[in-house]
């Protein structure tokens, strides 16, 4: 009888996962869920056939040095896969799978939860009634911004972007996008949305502004200090993509200086090290990259997981190989 494949898990994973996956394979799990250390990672990466990390978990070459001779496959448990360094791993013979789209619903929820939060001020009258501050309602309290009729910029309209723009129809949003390709004129119709060939010229004119890029070195500070100048002064940016796409620092001076109206932010510059000027803004909600937290999304991450490490275990293209067209 040939032998299971040798697969270690970084994470803790949702237990139907985990259990599927002692079914199929030699399995190793992180019981703790602590993240691993570089060294245990590196001993993971010398010892598995298959290794399964996430997001918490960065691969670079130099870590990739200490790949095993058995290593085949990096099984990423997440959709993103900027944390792993997949040309060296390519180069080293070692094929990467990620799980794309299982989360675009989820992550817009959150997006859409975020939209309607910052301008109706939410954050702030939460503050209030946990503090115990609140004195009454009166006619000039905690007014906000209404939604319907404001325009809403979604940079990146992909798989998320789209869900994001469907929802924000039915609040009576009018939609922007900024692409690096126009879409199809029906998809445009569907979504009620305005293609921008100029990013610069979308960001002067949105209210609200939905980032849903990757990070690639081509999105790295996409929104640099120069261009979230050009927004509007009550402009309200979201971001439940990627945190380095935004620079940080710029957008937390000028919200500070009341040249920005407010953020709702899921992700982060430097991962879980967030910028503590960022934390005593009233006009700013801070979640802790939960935009994918779902029973239903992550167990659908987790099989996609086991399908593409049984493929590739059976000899067979995995369905969700990254390839370097991708990169």
């Amino acid at each position: 009888m040939p032998e299971k494949t040798r697969v270690i898990v970084t994470r803790r994973l949702p237990e139907p996962v985990e259990a599927r996956m002692r079914e199929l394979f030699d399995v190793t799990l992180n019981t703790t869920d602590e993240p691993m250390s570089q060294e245990a990672l590196g001993r993971a990466l010398g010892e598995a056939d298959v290794l399964v990390p996430t997001i918490t978990d960065r691969i670079d070459q130099r870590l990739l040095a200490h790949a095993g001779p058995g290593l085949r496959l990096i099984a990423n448990y997440g959709a993103g896969f900027d944390h792993i360094d997949v040309a060296t791993a390519l180069q080293r013979g070692i094929m990467v799978t990620n799980t794309p789209g299982v989360l675009a619903e989820d992550t817009a929820d959150m997006a859409m939860a975020l939209i309607l939060s910052i301008p109706r001020r939410v954050p702030e009258g939460a503050h209030l009634m946990q503090t115990g501050e609140w004195e009454g309602w009166s006619p000039t309290a905690l007014m906000g911004r209404r939604i319907a009729g404001k325009n809403l910029g979604i940079l990146g309209l992909g798989r998320i972007g789209r869900a994001i723009a469907r929802r924000a129809k039915a609040f009576g949003l009018a939609v922007h996008y900024h692409n690096r390709r126009r879409l199809h004129p029906d998809i445009e119709a569907e979504l009620g949305a305005t293609w921008w060939e100029s990013l610069d010229q979308m960001l002067a004119r949105v209210d609200i502004l939905s980032i849903n890029v990757p990070h690639t070195p081509s999105t790295f500070h996409l929104m640099n200090a120069r261009r979230l100048k050009l927004m509007k002064s009550d402009a309200v940016i979201v971001n439940t993509a990627r945190g380095e796409v935004i620079d940080e620092n710029a957008m937390t001076r000028m919200l500070r200086a009341g040249e920005l109206g407010g953020a709702g932010l899921d992700v982060y510059e430097k991962g879980h090290d967030i910028n503590p000027r960022l934390r005593d803004l009233p006009n700013v909600l801070l979640l802790p990259h939960m935009g994918s937290a779902t029973v239903e999304g992550r167990l659908e991450m987790g099989e996609k997981v086991i399908i593409n490490i049984k493929t590739f275990a059976d000899g067979h293209r995995p369905p969700d190989q990254v390839v370097p067209a991708m990169l």
